[in-house]
């Protein structure tokens, strides 16, 4: 199981969540976020980090320029979309990529494709994500746990069930973060000790 921390914007925050096991850092590049950050600020964090760590940059409503412009600056090298311009053809994309779904009553699993990674999270109307809210993992076909990355409310007291459940991945944010809303070491820190804890 991947673990992908999102929402970061501080440099000490990213090198720490790097250096305690972290597989994939997030940054969001939708200005309507509190989670913004420049893709300026990105570049200097990203310069910083192993190869081996993916670094991947969230775009809700980017056009396909504007996500090889972005992610070519800040250097990264996936990216998560949220939701993008009918038009746009994600083929013409220059990084990796996956789609999120936001889940509800109305989602029909058959339609993701089987191949595709991606990721589920809840549906909150007018919120592309980062609620902090759980949804029924329950519903996630078990041919598609291999692909999926779970996110949406997931905490250190949800790993005993998630590594049963042994999906893709896993994205947190919200729960590594202070009543200020900017990431905690000390969460932090506890969330990678448990998890190192379950998995020995």
């Amino acid at each position: 199981m991947k673990i992908k921390i999102c929402g970061l914007r501080k440099l000490e925050d990213v090198l720490l969540c790097e250096r305690l096991g972290a597989d994939a850092l997030g940054f969001i590049f939708y200005k309507s976020s509190k989670r913004f950050i420049e893709p300026k600020d990105v570049t200097s964090i990203t310069n910083r980090l192993s190869p081996f760590t993916a670094k991947i940059g969230v775009f809700v409503d980017h056009s396909v320029d504007e996500i090889n412009i972005i992610s070519s600056r800040a250097k990264l090298n996936v990216a998560q979309i949220h939701s993008i311009n009918d038009n746009e053809n994600l083929s013409n994309l220059s990084l990796p990529y996956y789609k999120t779904y936001r889940v509800n009553n109305s989602l029909d699993f058959n339609k993701i494709p089987a191949n595709e990674y991606f990721l589920l999270d809840s549906f909150i109307e007018n919120e592309p994500g980062g609620t902090g809210i759980k949804f029924n993992w329950e519903l996630i076909p078990k041919p598609l746990l291999n692909k999926v990355i779970i996110a949406g409310g997931i905490t250190e007291n949800d790993l005993s069930v998630l590594i049963k459940i042994n999906p893709y991945g896993i994205d947190l944010s919200s729960s590594l973060e202070d009543e200020n809303g900017h990431k905690s070491e000390l969460k932090i820190k506890s969330f990678f000790t448990k998890l190192n804890l379950l998995r020995s």
